[in-house]
């Protein structure tokens, strides 16, 4: 009996088969592979999870980078010359001006302006250089005008600025620099900044309420503030500027209900972006809502559109809030993760590219990348808003209209000029797209979705994402032949073609699988599939979704909220980054060895340029760990939150969340904050040795509107909460 079952093991030697015989060694030990020592270990070819083409759009018009060589950083606001069609100038929030000649194909940028210096700093992802246009009369005077957060006795102030070309808009000299108009500006969100010159020749100038969350300074039905309203201003006359005569206060404050003189319309939130319609002259608006609904408003002389008594159509500080002269918006819609969070408003479409869209005012949302064309009828004031493009994974910032009436919109985080073009325009896709089912994809075992393909590498993070506490198994694939940069600051940045799939298990269950793909563009997109009932392959996604699996809620984002975390200010990638791999992780996929994954990818070529050892790199600690209570605090918060709350990040405010950030830098320290106290009086940010005043605390607690993170969570963290705590306890002072 036990020499027929040695048989099939081969041939051993006779002293190991001996041993097994009476029981030395154990058979299942005999047999296991040898673990490859570290400087052996060889890179997995990877034939299968290859680059992939985005699935085919469901918009009724495609988006053409008009201008593929040209990139930028933060653009908010592009115009061409008065009359003049070669000449495009891009603002970029960063306070350049850039300007390039539409005619030439490779684009080649020049930098007019550059008052960068001149911002406040810090100021909040809303500040900046926030708009900008040219004086109608340009051609003779070479004036521009700009409008950006500066800083007047320390306080953060609103600006308008006019600057003179004398070369034709090839330079605008510093030192002809005139303040036409400056506001005290409370918090650093709300700023507006957008500002046009209209039909009538009068420059027109938005600002928000003054930021904080929900109006907390009554400025949207103050009459006596420049705040909450769009000012118009005859800056051909007077010193800096003459009120027109039919502005609604112009007699400076006289009027029934004074109010100041330069208000055209108030009782907005934050009118970010508005335009004139080019044949009627009318001024459209995307107005920013609070916590449920953002609108778009016909703009009306005099007009009062009801914030902050009324967001969109619905009460908000008043109840019942049906007296008064609130001018209903034109639409609006609910925050969610389809429409998304916040409006970008557009133009009305006067082109001939698009003739179904003709006189139809078009529009979008920041965070979603969904887009409208609103069809409005003056007569009888029937709306009908109809959804061109959605799930797109683009960041509209600010659209842009040529002379010709045709439609471009700035993509903030790309830095990319896209132009609104007619569906079929755009090259079909060769075939190899993102598939429907997970099996067909490439990057899994098509027998067994739930395993890896065998190009891919397996890996894992020390201070993990929060996913509501379900199971996770990670994995990255790089086409063969490429390599993986390290950035100065521990991020990876990936070759075209990369794929990073995570997988979330409920138990046993699989529920999703996401891949996060860099396409053929440059730019990441991320694709849900929701696994079966019975385990046996996954679907991928269209939108957002939710499922309960026993009593766990589960939530799917929508490619577009994908985005809204993996952005490119972010790296495009969250946890693939050497501080998070620096740690020890067990390959099954390299016979069961356990390794340092940063010398284990080292040895495996996987790095474009020699890396250093891994003992001599940062590691952030696990927040369940035994590092000291800061260590793990800081650490959650730089995987959990630094990716938005960062320099230029998506997150609201100006803090500074990632791990080398010294404390008293980090915006966050004994700062009151700008989006409402969630009723805790004396709250701060961060209030030293005080959790319980601390918004980041208690926003990591909530589990409404007010949760951070705000997406795909729907269940408190208790680890990383404590983590948090500890770390606020911990702290003293801010100046720590």
């Amino acid at each position: 009996m036990f020499v027929r079952s040695l048989r099939p093991l081969g041939p051993l030697r006779p002293a190991l088969a001996l041993a097994l015989v009476v029981g030395l060694v154990p058979l299942a030990t005999a047999c296991k592979p040898k673990v490859p020592a570290l400087e052996d270990l060889e890179r997995p070819n990877n034939e299968t999870c290859l680059a992939l083409e985005r699935p085919a759009s469901s918009a009724s018009v495609v988006f053409t980078e008009a201008w593929p060589g040209l990139r930028f950083e933060a653009p908010l606001a592009m115009r061409q010359l008065p009359a003049e069609d070669a000449w495009w100038y891009v603002v970029e929030q960063g306070g350049a001006v850039e300007r390039f000649d539409s005619s030439d194909p490779a684009g080649t940028l020049g930098t007019v302006l550059d008052i960068g210096d001149l911002l406040a700093t810090p100021g909040g992802n809303e500040a900046g250089l926030l708009g900008m246009d040219f004086h109608p009369d340009f051609a003779n005077n070479g004036h521009m005008y700009v409008s950006y957060t500066g800083t007047v006795d320390r306080e953060l102030t609103s600006i308008i600025e006019r600057f003179t070309s004398t070369d034709g808009g090839a330079s605008f000299d510093r030192d002809s620099g005139k303040v036409i108009l400056t506001i005290f500006q409370p918090d650093s969100n709300h700023n507006g900044g957008n500002i046009l010159f209209g039909p009538d020749g009068y420059l027109y100038i938005g600002f928000g309420d003054g930021g904080g969350a929900g109006d907390p300074r009554g400025y949207g039905q103050d009459m006596d503030t420049l705040l909450a309203k769009i000012l118009r201003v005859d800056v051909d006359r007077g010193d800096p500027y003459a009120i027109p005569a039919d502005n609604v206060f112009a007699d400076g404050g006289t009027s029934p209900g004074g109010g100041v003189a330069e208000a055209w319309a108030t009782g907005l939130r934050n009118p970010w972006r508005f335009s004139f319609d080019s044949v009627t002259g009318e001024m459209w608006a995307g107005d920013v809502g609070q916590d449920k609904w953002e609108e778009v408003d016909l703009v009306r002389a005099g007009g009062n559109y009801g914030w902050s008594v009324i967001e969109g159509t619905h009460c908000y500080n008043a109840d019942p809030c049906d007296e008064g002269p609130w001018i209903a918006p034109v639409v609006e819609y609910k925050h969610n993760s389809d429409n998304g969070v916040t409006i970008v408003g557009g133009y009305v479409y006067r082109g001939t590219a698009i003739p179904d869209l003709v006189g139809t005012y078009l529009y979008a949302d920041t965070y979603s990348g969904r887009f409208w064309a609103l069809t409005y009828d003056p007569l009888t004031g029937d709306a009908a808003p109809t959804v061109i493009a959605e799930e797109t994974g683009y960041f509209p910032a600010s659209f842009a209209q040529d002379h010709a009436g045709e439609v471009y919109f700035t993509e903030w985080n790309g830095g990319r000029l896209y132009r609104i073009d007619p569906d079929g325009s755009a090259p079909a896709p060769s075939g190899n797209v993102v598939p429907d089912r997970l099996s067909e994809t490439g990057c899994v075992d098509p027998v067994d979705p739930r395993s890896p393909a065998s190009g891919m590498i397996s890996y894992e993070v020390n201070s993990p994402l929060w996913s509501d506490a379900a199971e996770k198994s990670r994995w990255f694939a790089v086409p063969d032949g490429t390599q993986i940069t390290v950035n100065a600051d521990g991020a990876w940045a990936f070759p075209v073609g990369s794929v990073v799939v995570k997988q979330f298990r409920n138990g046993d269950t699989a529920m999703e699988t996401r891949l996060l793909v860099l396409h053929d563009d440059g730019a990441w997109a991320g694709y849900s599939y929701q696994w079966n009932e019975t385990g046996t392959d996954a679907t991928l996604l269209v939108g957002s979704s939710s499922q309960v699996y026993d009593t766990k809620d589960w939530a799917f984002p929508s490619r577009a909220e994908c985005l809204r975390c993996h952005t490119n200010v972010a790296g495009g990638l969250l946890g693939l980054r050497t501080e998070q791999l620096n740690g020890p992780h067990t390959y099954d996929e390299l016979g069961g060895g356990t390794y340092n994954q940063i010398d284990a990818l080292s040895s495996m070529g996987f790095f474009a340029e020699g890396i250093s050892a891994a003992e001599t790199l940062t590691a952030w600690p696990v927040p369940s760990g035994d590092a000291s209570a800061t260590e793990r605090g800081r650490s959650y918060v730089a995987a959990n939150c630094a990716f938005c709350h960062l320099p230029d990040g998506t997150g609201g405010g100006a803090m500074d969340l990632r791990w080398d950030t010294p404390l008293t830098s980090m915006g966050i320290c004994d700062v009151d904050p700008i989006s409402g106290d969630l009723g805790v009086v004396g709250a701060k940010l961060l209030d030293p040795g005080s959790p319980d005043t601390s918004l980041l605390v208690l926003r990591m607690a909530s589990v409404d509107a007010h949760r951070m993170p705000p997406l795909a969570s729907l269940v408190v963290d208790d680890v990383g909460l404590a983590a948090v705590r500890d770390w606020i306890t911990e702290t003293e002072s801010c100046a720590e």
